[in-house]
């Protein structure tokens, strides 16, 4: 009787553990504070005297743009990239190119929250997992439900089309940029035209440094950054818009390993613009499915046969700030 209670014990245990919420610290930027430990409690960092305002997303826009997967002398050559890191990185040489789509809408509603984005990667998945990364993927988030997605033709063996990705992981707001620090550095890179924030997060969870340079890869420390046009200019899509400042690039840290080799990454886009996504070929992708009969990803932590041999294995962005979670 007592091994029978033992292994029910045991069951019920494993089924919780189960139906624990998957959630990731991202410092405010996805989800609330209380999962991030952030400099400060709100997860908010206010500006400095001389220190430009906070640029905001548009309601809703699509954009293309390129990601390079930077492999080599990326702590000689840091982001922000003006359109392509700079000589003498070579592509296919020191960094890879690929291309993708962002589609966002703030005032998407329903049963999961607010707000919808997708982010279509083609061809070569964000290299933030250790595992390969070509083929072609998506994350889309539907209020605080996040979903990723895989497809016929690269899908990797063993990956479900759909797995649930997070329970508790938004877009960005349109004022996410609070949550980053201005860095001054990150900025006059490219000669003050852009408004660069970013920091570096350390093994405690942490952030240990503003701006990207120098660069931290080697102490194992984790980086995510964006930046804006400093000047605001009109929309291509909505020309009666008044100007604002568009996007300039997204980069942060990939998983430094082989594979995928992605020391640095940068998403810089291309054309961005006031466009409003059509549900039919984004968001209508996951309709209809329960997130919760959905298997739960295993890209940070693929099983072991995928993993390559590796004296000490570098934290991931699942990593961070683990107790927190």
């Amino acid at each position: 009787m007592r091994t029978g209670l033992s292994i029910l014990a045991v069951m019920i245990a494993a089924a919780a553990a189960q139906a624990d919420p998957v959630i990731y610290s991202t410092y405010g930027v996805h989800n609330p504070p209380k999962h991030s430990p952030c400099a400060y409690p709100t997860c908010v960092y206010a500006r400095g005297p001389g220190e430009p305002t906070n640029p905001e997303y548009p309601a809703y826009w699509t954009s293309r743009w390129k990601m390079f997967r930077v492999f080599q002398h990326y702590a000689e050559y840091s982001p922000p990239y003006d359109g392509a890191p700079p000589a003498p990185l070579k592509d296919g040489v020191d960094y890879q190119t690929s291309w993708g789509t962002t589609y966002y809408d703030s005032t998407w509603k329903g049963s999961s929250g607010e707000g919808a984005m997708e982010e279509h990667y083609e061809k070569f998945c964000i290299p933030i997992f250790p595992i390969p990364n070509n083929f072609t993927c998506a994350f889309i988030s539907l209020g605080d439900t996040a979903y990723f997605l895989t497809y016929d033709g690269d899908r990797p063996k063993g990956m479900p089309p759909v797995c649930l990705f997070s329970d508790v992981n938004h877009p960005p707001r349109r004022d996410f940029i609070t949550h980053l620090p201005y860095s001054k550095g990150d900025s006059d890179r490219l000669g003050g035209r852009v408004q660069g924030y970013s920091f570096w997060i350390g093994g405690d969870g942490k952030p240990v440094q503003t701006g990207v340079s120098p660069d931290r890869t080697a102490d194992q420390d984790v980086m995510f950054g964006y930046a804006f046009w400093s000047k605001p200019t009109p929309d291509s899509a909505d020309p009666h818009a008044a100007p604002y400042r568009h996007p300039q690039s997204f980069y942060f840290s990939g998983y430094p390993l082989t594979p995928p080799n992605a020391a640095i990454v940068s998403q810089n886009y291309t054309d961005f613009a006031m466009v409003h996504p059509d549900p039919k070929t984004t968001w209508d992708q996951v309709k209809g499915l329960d997130p919760k009969k959905l298997p739960r990803c295993q890209l940070f932590n693929p099983p072991s046969a995928a993993l390559p041999a590796a004296a000490k294995r570098p934290p991931t962005w699942a990593d961070i700030a683990r107790p927190h979670r």
